[in-house]
């Protein structure tokens, strides 16, 4: 198979599908002002060709803020794609779709991906979506879009979930997840007054929520939110630790980017030696993928800020572009199987 990316960063989306012939699958990364057109004009130009599309920057080895870029599989592949509607309050209505479309596709945990975008409450999206995909061991690597809008085969859908299921006849796929944190201390918590529809974390081990963050960091409020960037929660989740990113500050409590409920178990993260971690991540990509034809990413819109701030991105896109064809896009929260995760870097390759 081949993966193409196009780009532009005046938004002429003409300019960014120039040299793209014969797509077997497409993926659009517009802006909030221009998605709906682009949507529109990208399907008449490609007709029937399964695409899903969001709100959000894309990148290969240059990232494009508020233009576009389309991302598209060719010569060897076998796609389909479709949207779970109504997410926010009944994905499960719509999994026969996903439950025919698996089926259509006909592939397997070697050589099948499912790639979404999803308009928000993503954790339950995802357990819906597990639902079906783990019959078959078919991974999945997704994000949110911006603006609580995604496409699918050239429509516009809000609170949705865009996918796309994608067989790869030349290969193996198999998807990645980085975490460039690690455990700070020994502190545990145990999360109480939550407000699981809001994501709020209210108090850890009895004390607000706030104050313990202040005063193991000794930052001031405005501190917070910058602060989250080196020092996010965590929570464990088997051998694994999600990440729980801040939001903002809500009186005495905690605003977060991923859900919290009371008796969770949360530990404080730092952050690493995220070069090193980048540096092992392509590495041990290599060492198991000798022959790649794609690489598809999703980094999280805090990442894409902490390595801005540090004069980090460009060298680290043009690192990731080592690896033959790579390509993505910046999400508010990045999904890696069955897990919504924050401030990490999910991937597929492609063989």
């Amino acid at each position: 198979m081949r993966q193409f990316f196009g780009m532009s960063q005046r938004g002429d989306l003409a300019e960014a599908v120039r040299s793209l012939s014969n797509p077997q699958f497409i993926m659009l990364l517009s802006n909030n002002t221009q998605f709906e057109a682009h949507v529109k004009a990208l399907e008449s130009l490609y007709p029937k060709v399964p695409s899903i599309g969001c709100i959000g920057m894309s990148y290969d080895t240059r990232i494009v803020e508020t233009g576009v870029g389309v991302i598209a599989f060719s010569d060897g592949v076998n796609a389909t794609a479709n949207v779970l509607e109504q997410v926010s309050t009944m994905p499960v209505k719509y999994i026969e779709r996903l439950e025919k479309d698996v089926q259509k596709v006909g592939g397997s945990s070697r050589d099948t991906v499912c790639i979404d975008f999803c308009s928000g409450n993503d954790a339950c999206v995802l357990t819906t979506v597990n639902s079906v995909l783990k019959r078959s061991g078919i991974q999945l690597v997704g994000g949110t879009g911006d603006a609580g809008k995604v496409s699918a085969n050239g429509r516009i859908y809000e609170d949705a979930a865009a996918y796309a299921l994608i067989r790869n006849q030349g290969g193996r796929v198999k998807t990645y997840k980085e975490n460039i944190y690690h455990q700070l201390g020994n502190y545990r918590f145990i999360a109480s007054n939550t407000d699981r529809a809001n994501y709020i974390l209210g108090s850890l081990n009895g004390t607000p929520a706030k104050q313990v963050y202040k005063d193991i960091l000794h930052v001031t409020d405005q501190q917070i939110l910058t602060q989250t960037f080196k020092n996010p929660f965590g929570k464990i989740n088997g051998d694994d630790t999600c990440i729980i990113s801040i939001k903002e500050v809500n009186g005495n409590s905690l605003a977060c980017f991923r859900q919290v409920n009371d008796s969770d178990v949360l530990i404080l993260l730092e952050l690493g030696d995220y070069r090193a971690i980048v540096q092992d991540t392509i590495r041990n990509i290599c060492r198991e993928f000798p022959k790649r034809s794609a690489v598809f990413s999703v980094n999280c819109l805090f990442r894409y800020k902490l390595f801005s701030e540090h004069n980090y991105m460009q060298a680290y896109l043009k690192e990731m572009g080592a690896l033959g064809m790579h390509a993505g896009f910046v999400g508010y929260g990045e999904h890696y199987n069955n897990r919504f995760v924050n401030q990490s870097m999910t991937c597929v390759v492609f063989e």
